[in-house]
């Protein structure tokens, strides 16, 4: 299937009412959703995501983007389970226990989702049972979020926690946190921000997206 361009531009330009007008089209029309997922949606995600990478756009146009796109995910959600498409994989993200700041976390689950993958947003102030719990139902990724320095050393809780879980894979980011801390507590990855993560989640579970 030939991209839908109006699809695509549409999540790129953050258009949501235009991209439920389209993705209802379509479904009316009985195109095939898992290629408009993968041939018109992703790509427009990672347009946005390269976009961002040579600071064409920022961290607003990026959240506008991704709300667009899970305008049109949630209404071929249904669709694309019926057709046994699978995800990527299955990715529990929160932001650590203390912490109740959210938007970071909250647009790098949208690009997550825009990419492909299937996530498990946990919300604020998350401990370690909250994300083995996830773990225990499928995550094969779990990501945490810190933006203050007083809640950044829970993170070395959490990735100690998973090392008794070889297969799952721990990222870390936010605001204060750097390379540096992630190689010094063990973790398996480090993002600078949302782009960067679906990247580097990818690159741990080792697919493509």
């Amino acid at each position: 299937m030939a991209r839908n361009t109006e699809l695509f531009e549409a999540i790129c330009n953050g258009k949501a009412n235009v991209v439920q007008q389209v993705v209802q089209a379509a479904i009316d029309r009985g195109d095939n959703v898992v290629d408009l997922l993968m041939e018109s949606m992703i790509p427009a995600m990672r347009e946005i995501g390269d976009r961002f990478a040579r600071n064409e756009v920022y961290v607003p146009e990026m959240l506008i983007s991704a709300r667009a796109m899970n305008t049109g995910l949630k209404m071929i959600e249904p669709l694309l389970a019926k057709q046994g498409h699978q995800p990527l994989g299955r990715v529990a993200i929160g932001t650590v226990k203390g912490d109740l700041h959210d938007i970071g976390k909250n647009l790098v689950a949208m690009m997550l989702k825009g990419a492909g993958f299937e996530v498990d947003d946990l919300g604020v102030n998350c401990d370690v049972e909250k994300f083995t719990k996830s773990v225990q139902a499928g995550s094969k990724a779990v990501c945490c979020s810190a933006l203050l320095t007083t809640t950044m050393p829970y993170m070395k809780t959490i990735v100690e926690h998973f090392k008794q879980y070889p297969d799952v894979k721990v990222v870390i980011g936010g605001a204060p946190v750097t390379q540096a801390y992630a190689s010094d507590i063990g973790a398996d990855g480090f993002a600078t921000n949302a782009s960067d993560a679906v990247k580097v989640v990818a690159r741990c579970l080792g697919v493509a997206a």
